[in-house]
């Protein structure tokens, strides 16, 4: 099962970069701000449940979801490619296991323990 969710997500990646070739945007953005993401992890230096909150904030695929479809509603391109990285970042983060958090430890998620 975990396979077949590693290749979900990792077809889930390819979409997002799709949508970033959509964007005619250099390459190099998307290789830059791929991790930006992860700055949701600094919410881990004040405690484990405010670090579980940030990251799942910059984590969440249905929130990058809305951020772009409001985007492309607005006509904003860059709306669209907030909506692209983070989606982007939470797939490919999601193929090397590493989901959601739980407020309890880091290495606690959805996807199990890391």
């Amino acid at each position: 099962m975990k396979t077949i969710l590693k290749f979900e997500e990792l077809l889930m990646f390819m979409l997002g970069m799709y949508l970033f070739s959509q964007l005619q945007l250099s390459w190099w953005w998307f290789v830059g701000l791929l991790l930006t993401p992860d700055v949701g992890m600094l919410g881990y230096i004040v405690n484990t449940k405010v670090g579980a909150y940030s990251y799942n904030l910059f984590h969440h695929k249905g929130l990058a979801i809305l951020i772009y479809f409001l985007g492309l509603y607005l006509q904003q391109d860059v709306l669209k490619l907030i909506g692209v990285i983070l989606f982007s970042h939470a797939s490919f983060d999601r193929v090397f296991g590493y989901g959601l958090k739980y407020v309890d430890h880091f290495k606690n998620t959805h996807l199990g323990k890391l």
